[in-house]
Parts: C-alpha cells; structure tokens; sequence
C-alpha cells in the first residue's frame, strides 16, 4: 500500500475509493488549481458527477507511483498472455 504523509497523520490511499477534488488535493498536499491543471491535462482521469469531479484512488497512485501502474500493466500482460496462449492450443 501507498501512504501519504499528511500534516495530520499519514493516510493510506485505497485503489478502489473514490476521491473529490478537495480529498485529492489534501492527499498529494497541492494546491486546488494544479488538482484542476492535471484533470485539465488529463494526467489524472475522472468522471465528472453533476458538476464535480471523482477520482480513483488508482488514478492517484498512478500519478503519485508511476512504477505502481507499470508493475500492474505487466501482471496483466502477462496473465493475459497465458490466457491467449491457451485459448490458441484448443
């Protein structure tokens, strides 16, 4: 797991929660406007509800541990490698 070190305590961030734009900027101690600059840029992928953002705490981890979203797209490469392999010998 991932932690955050908040002036508070330290906050783990769970893949699968979903985050507003104020608990994603209290996460990554940043500021509101450059929490809006990276959906801008699409550094961080949301969905828009009503006229707020949500975002994955994936999205997060992403932004924050490139090497996270890296080791998971090769576990899934490679289990999807096997699959295909298998399918392929039927």
């Amino acid at each position: 797991m991932y932690y955050v070190d908040n002036m508070e305590d330290k906050q783990e961030i769970q893949p699968l929660a979903i985050y507003t734009t104020d608990e994603t900027q209290k996460l990554l101690n940043i500021s509101n406007s450059t929490v809006k600059r990276l959906l801008k840029k699409g550094m961080i992928r949301a969905n828009k509800v009503g006229r707020q953002y949500r975002i994955l705490g994936k999205e997060i981890l992403r932004v924050v541990s490139p090497e996270v979203e890296r080791n998971a797209v090769k576990s899934y490469l490679t289990v999807k490698k096997k699959v295909v392999d298998k399918i392929n010998k039927w």
